[in-house]
Parts: structure tokens; sequence; C-alpha cells
């Protein structure tokens, strides 16, 4: 199988490059950094059938769709490149446009930019899967985390509407909705993560739901539970919680 990972430097990306590493798999790994990348594709390199690097920074569309254009087939993408603000207890801090913007281009953005040009190549192979990193914040909105809760929700809507579209090439949409793992994007945060999971144990899970080809997958359990009965409550109610514990 022949997988494109982006964000594949570290955290979540590294680490389904790990997972997805054996003899039977090419890999293609992409990111902006080019030590962290190259040092990861010499792990891997004796382990797959071939591990190539892309160094590309998602929010540079036109170098990112140039490089992109190279690759001639492919069995599954996994959009996993993804940025937040962080979690801060600071709740005076308004995120400047910049920050607004950059955070869209990478979460959102990147991935029809990677889509325009891998669509076509799917639907001329009748087959393809794409795998998108949404996050459980998508659902549930706390001050703290509106812009990255947003990204992510809109992240949704378009998995949804590609899904609908190309479904009848033989292509499959999978949503991957994964509360707190450990990475470099968690760490940023300044508060206890409940369910926090060990990076590797997360992404056995994230694999396992793309080997069941699951349209929709949002774990842990518990943690979504909890989210779907505050969502249930009366939203006076519900404001009063989360303005509670923000």
């Amino acid at each position: 199988m022949k997988i494109l990972i982006t964000g594949a430097s570290s955290g979540l990306g590294a680490e389904l490059a790990r997972q997805y590493a054996s003899p039977q798999n090419e890999l293609i790994l992409l990111a902006r950094r080019e030590d962290k990348l190259y040092s990861l594709r010499k792990e891997l390199f004796e382990i797959c059938k071939s591990v190539e690097v892309i160094v590309a920074d998602v929010t540079d569309f036109q170098t990112l769709q140039e490089k992109i254009q190279t690759i001639t087939s492919l069995d599954m993408v996994i959009l996993n490149a993804g940025i937040s603000l962080g979690h801060s207890g600071n709740s005076e801090y308004i995120p400047t446009i910049e920050e607004f913007e950059n955070l869209y281009r990478v979460n959102v953005l990147s991935s029809h930019a990677i889509l325009e040009i891998l669509l076509p190549l799917f639907k001329a192979q009748k087959s393809g899967k794409i795998v998108f990193i949404s996050s459980l914040a998508s659902l549930f909105s706390m001050p703290s985390s509106k812009i990255y809760s947003s990204s992510k929700r809109a992240l949704n809507a378009y998995a949804e509407g590609i899904r609908y579209k190309y479904n009848r090439y033989g292509i499959k949409v999978i949503n991957i909705l994964p509360g707190f793992i450990k990475s470099e994007l968690t760490d940023k945060n300044e508060f206890n993560m409940p369910f926090l999971l060990e990076t590797n144990i997360g992404v056995s899970k994230i694999i396992k739901a793309i080997q069941k080809n699951k349209r929709t997958y949002i774990f842990p359990l518990r943690f979504y539970l909890i989210i779907r009965l505050l969502n249930l409550l009366p939203s006076i109610l519900r404001e009063k919680i989360v303005n509670s514990i923000a």
C-alpha cells in the first residue's frame, strides 16, 4: 500500500509512519521540518518497501501542489497536519487575525490544496482512501479553543461533502475525531487533559478505525459521551457549566 502522511515530522504523523512501516508499504512523508523528516526516513528505511520525503510547508499552497503533483499513484492519504494556539488560562487574550488565518490555512485549506491534486488521481484509479484527522474539540467549543474547534468543525463539514461526492468512484473517506493524545500539539495546553492517551495507543486506535473503513470514528468513548451530554443540556445551563470551568 502506498500512503501519503502529512504533518509526518512529529507527533501523530511520525507515529502513524512508524506503525505503517512494513515491507508491504510505501510511505511518502510530508512536513516542513527537513531534519526531522530525514531522521524518520533513516529510522524506517530498512523496514519499508520504500520511504519518500517531501519537504513542504502546507501553507505554501503553490509549492505544496507542485510537489504533490509528482505522485502518480497512491492508495491512501492521511491529512494529519494541524496546529493549535494552545489552551491557555489567560481568558483575556484575543488571538490576532494572523494567528487565526494561519491556523485555518494549516487545519482546513491545506487539505483542499492537497486534494485538488489527488482527487482526480483517485477518481481515475476508481479507488483511494482519504483520512481526515479532525478532533473531538470540533463537537464542543471551549472559550480557550474557539478558533481551533471551529477549524476542525469546518474540516468535518468538508470531509462530509467530499464523501458524498466521491463515494460513487470507489473513494473511501474516513473522519477521525480523537480526544487528547500526547504530541507537540497537546504539549501547549496548560491544563489537565482528561483521558489523555499515549501517542502509540492513540495512533493504534486510529489505524484500526482506518482498517475497518469507519466513516467517522470518535474516541475515547467516555469523553465523547460527556460532550454529548453537555450538548443535550439547555443552553443557559451549558453556558454556566462552561464558564465555571473555563
